[in-house]
C-alpha cells in the first residue's frame, strides 16, 4: 500500500511538508471527488467556502485518515490502528480502515454526539469511551497500544494527518485558478488541535492563515499569543463545537503554525449559531457548530476578508434535533 520508498514516509517523527501535502492530494484525488468551492457575498465582498461537510463521512477528516492508513506497511496494517477523536476523525479513520481491511479502534469521549458514535460503529470500528473531563484520551490510547499493538492515528499530532488535511487547500487553489483567481490570499480555518490549520498553512504558503476556535477551547489561540503550548483551562467548559474540543495542540502542529505566523481568533456560541443559519439559508448546506466556526469569525467581523478568502466549512455531522433548534433560533 506504500506508494513510495518507505523510509521517508514511515518515520512518525518526520516533519510534514508541502511535498507531502501534494503527494496526499494525488492520493485523495484518485479516491474522492473534489468538494465544492462556493461563493458567498458578505457586505459586498465575496468569500469562498470549501464545503467539506459534503465528504462521505461529513467532514474533512477523511483526507488525513486516508493518507495515513494507505501508507501503512502490510505488517502495520495487519496489527490495526488506534485513533483518538471527538467524532469526525473517528469516522474518517473507520471509513479508511473499512475500505483497506484494517481493524480500527477509536478512543472517543462518552459525551460525543450520539450520531457520531453510531456512525463510527456502523463503519465497523470498535469504540472505546473515556471521560473528557477526568481522563486523558492519549493515555487511554497508549494503554490500548501497549496491550494490543498497532499504530496510533492521532487526530492532529501526526505528519500524515496534517498533510492529508492540507489537501483541501490544494483543491481550493486549483478551483480558484479555474475561476481566474490568483489565491487564496487569506485562509480561515476551523481549529481544534490544529491539524487542518497546519495542513492549510503548508498547502497555501503565500496566504495569511487564521485559526478559529470556540470560546473556552481557545488553547491554540492562547498558545500562539504566548509563544508556547498551553492547555485548555477548563475541560468542563460547555460548547456546542464538540468537533473542536481538544485539550491542547501538539508540537508538530504548533511548529508549523508558529513558523507561518498563524494567528488565532475566538468565536462565541451565538456567532457560531448565526453562521450555521447563514450556511443553511445562503448556501443550502448543513454545517455543524464546529464546522461553522471559521465562517462565524468572518460574519462577526473578527476577521476581515481579503481579495480571495478561503473559508472552511469543515463538517456537517450534527444531531438533527440540535440542528433544528439552532435553525429555529432557540
Amino acid at each position: 500500500m506504500t506508494q513510495q520508498s518507505p523510509e521517508p514516509l514511515l518515520d512518525p517523527a518526520r516533519a510534514p511538508s508541502l511535498a507531502g501535502v501534494e503527494r496526499a492530494a494525488a492520493k485523495v484525488a484518485a479516491l474522492l471527488p473534489r468538494t465544492p468551492l462556493l461563493p458567498l457575498d458578505i457586505d459586498g465582498v465575496t468569500i469562498w467556502c470549501k464545503a467539506e461537510c459534503l465528504q462521505p463521512v461529513g467532514a474533512f477528516k477523511i483526507r488525513g485518515a486516508w493518507h495515513r492508513l494507505s501508507d501503512l506497511t502490510p505488517e502495520q496494517a495487519g496489527a490495526g490502528v488506534v485513533g483518538v477523536s471527538s467524532g469526525n476523525h473517528a469516522q474518517g479513520v473507520a471509513w479508511a480502515a473499512k475500505r483497506l481491511g484494517i481493524k480500527a479502534t477509536i478512543v472517543m469521549p462518552s459525551n460525543a454526539p450520539a450520531m457520531k458514535l453510531a456512525a463510527t460503529r456502523a463503519l465497523g470500528a470498535e469504540v472505546v469511551l473515556y471521560d473528557r473531563v477526568t481522563e486523558s484520551r492519549d493515555a487511554v490510547a497508549t494503554k490500548l497500544l501497549e496491550e494490543r499493538g498497532g499504530t496510533l492515528v492521532h487526530a492532529y499530532g501526526d505528519p500524515w494527518i496534517i498533510e492529508g488535511q492540507g489537501t483541501a487547500g490544494i483543491e481550493a487553489r486549483a478551483q480558484m485558478a479555474e475561476r481566474g483567481i490568483d489565491g487564496p490570499d487569506k485562509v480561515i480555518a476551523c481549529c481544534g488541535g490544529g491539524g487542518l490549520s497546519a495542513g492549510l498553512a503548508l498547502a497555501c504558503p503565500d496566504a495569511e492563515i487564521v485559526a478559529v476556535e470556540p470560546e473556552g477551547w481557545d488553547d491554540v489561540t492562547r498558545s500562539l499569543a504566548a509563544g508556547e503550548i498551553v492547555s485548555v483551562e477548563d475541560l468542563a467548559y460547555p460548547t456546542e463545537c464538540d468537533a473542536l474540543q481538544t485539550p491542547e495542540t501538539w508540537p508538530i502542529n504548533f511548529t508549523v503554525l508558529q513558523a507561518r505566523g498563524v494567528r488565532g481568533v475566538v468565536v462565541t456560541r451565538e456567532e457560531v449559531r448565526h453562521a450555521m443559519r447563514v450556511a443553511f439559508e445562503k448556501l443550502h448546506l448543513v454545517v455543524e457548530p464546529g464546522g461553522a466556526a471559521a465562517l462565524a469569525a468572518v460574519l462577526a467581523g473578527k476577521v476581515t476578508p481579503g481579495k480571495a478568502t478561503l473559508v472552511t466549512l469543515s463538517g456537517g455531522n450534527v444531531d438533527p434535533q440540535k440542528y433544528a433548534e439552532i435553525l429555529a433560533g432557540y
